[in-house]
């Protein structure tokens, strides 16, 4: 039997902020480095940076010793799809989980590996200091702890992939090659400054009414990114099996009463949201800010659900989530 392929995508470790302990001692004193900085905080950052390096080592142990190939990459040198591996592990929290699914199609899976997780104790005892607060890992099946368990599940067929809806943008009729796992923001590149856009949401049958809208953008979400950004704005928590999406008008400026319901709801897997922009900016922010699509006055955007589903082990907990419903306000479809 051949060995299995799997890809190893890093979280680099340049993303934890310099501390003085790691500067030489000519520039430990750098002004960049207030004096008054908490030596907790130092340590808290010591720490972070070192349980991610710890779990690296670990979990490249665990595979060097099962009958698998693997090749470990940094998530800031990925650049094409990724190809002719079975299975990608994804070792940081979920920031790296999303930078691997917009490489990945509906045919290899992706195994997340929280390599920082919160420490219920720390935050408590530093509550009154700081947020100690580490990664959320929300789509991570695994932690140091427990990735031999779960990855001997994974290989030996015991543990299955989910099935997540993404997200498809066209801009003018052309795809963009990038499909959302999270959530997508249509805005003006400055979020002071006023966006001016219209929305429908259409099927082969019916089409809504249109809403015209003054507002800081437009949030469009999956479910599996439900319970962020769009949650904190009094969005809805969605099952993670939904195919739905959810979307809402950020911060609307005097909209007219009978425009209000629309201004937050759901596309349907079968409808698709058309955006005509009419400001003279704008910017499509797809999973945060590294992955960006410009927009100009009179672009038409489409949104939809029709796009690849990506296959992820997820963790324990969400096999509770599929019966789990949530309100959908009346539409006009």
């Amino acid at each position: 039997m051949a060995r299995r392929r799997v890809l190893l995508l890093l979280k680099p470790l340049d993303v934890y902020p310099p501390r003085p302990s790691m500067l030489p001692s000519s520039s430990a004193s750098s002004s960049s480095f207030p004096s008054s900085l908490n030596p907790k905080i130092i340590s808290y950052l010591n720490s972070r940076c070192k349980v991610h390096k710890d779990t690296i080592r670990f979990c490249q142990d665990v595979l060097q010793s099962k009958y698998v190939e693997w090749e470990p990459v940094t998530r800031d040198n990925l650049c094409r799809p990724i190809r002719h591996v079975d299975l990608v592990i994804t070792i940081g929290g979920d920031g790296t989980l999303l930078r691997a699914s917009h490489f990945l199609d509906d045919s290899i899976p992706v195994l997340g590996v929280n390599s920082d997780p919160t420490q219920v104790e720390e935050v408590n005892e530093l509550s009154d200091t700081f947020d100690a607060t580490r990664s959320t890992g929300y789509l991570c099946a695994a932690t140091a702890k427990n990735f031999e368990q779960v990855l001997d599940d994974v290989l030996e067929g015991r543990k299955q992939p989910s099935e997540l809806a993404r997200i498809s943008i066209h801009v003018n009729g052309n795809l963009f090659p990038t499909y959302a796992l999270n959530d997508i923001l249509v805005a003006h590149p400055c979020p002071a400054t006023v966006s001016r856009f219209s929305f429908r949401i259409e099927d082969d049958r019916t089409s809504s009414s249109l809403v015209s809208s003054r507002s800081s953008g437009l949030r469009i979400s999956t479910a599996a990114g439900s319970t962020a950004a769009i949650l904190s704005a009094g969005g809805i928590p969605m099952p993670i099996s939904s195919q739905d999406l959810q979307y809402m008008v950020r911060e609307p400026i005097s909209p007219r009463v009978a425009e209000v319901p629309l201004l937050q709801g759901f596309v349907k897997p079968e409808q698709v949201m058309l955006i005509d922009w009419y400001t003279q900016e704008g910017v499509i922010y797809v999973d945060g800010c590294h992955v960006t699509r410009p927009l100009q006055y009179g672009n038409k955007v489409e949104v939809s659900a029709k796009a690849p589903i990506l296959k992820v082990y997820l963790p324990r907990e969400f096999s509770r989530d599929c019966s789990v419903t949530y309100h959908q306000p009346q539409s006009e479809l």
